[in-house]
């Protein structure tokens, strides 16, 4: 499993944890549905920014000569 997915299955999870407490103290109740799926459009882009920009940089070098 590459840094990437382990980083974005620990977001997900983080995530899922942050709306079950949300649900569990009754705040989703009293948001509108629309908002609800903005909010979570948002948050599943900002997980996949930070995953991709703290993503490890594979770094190739050409070792064949040129003539």
């Amino acid at each position: 499993m590459t840094f990437v997915h382990i980083y974005l299955a620990a977001y997900f999870i983080l995530l899922a944890g942050a709306v079950l407490a949300l649900w569990q103290s009754g705040v989703l109740d009293r948001l509108p549905g629309s908002w609800l799926v903005i909010a979570a459009v948002v948050a599943i882009g900002v997980g996949l920014m930070l995953a991709l920009a703290s993503a490890r940089r594979v770094v190739t070098t050409d070792t064949s000569e040129h003539d």
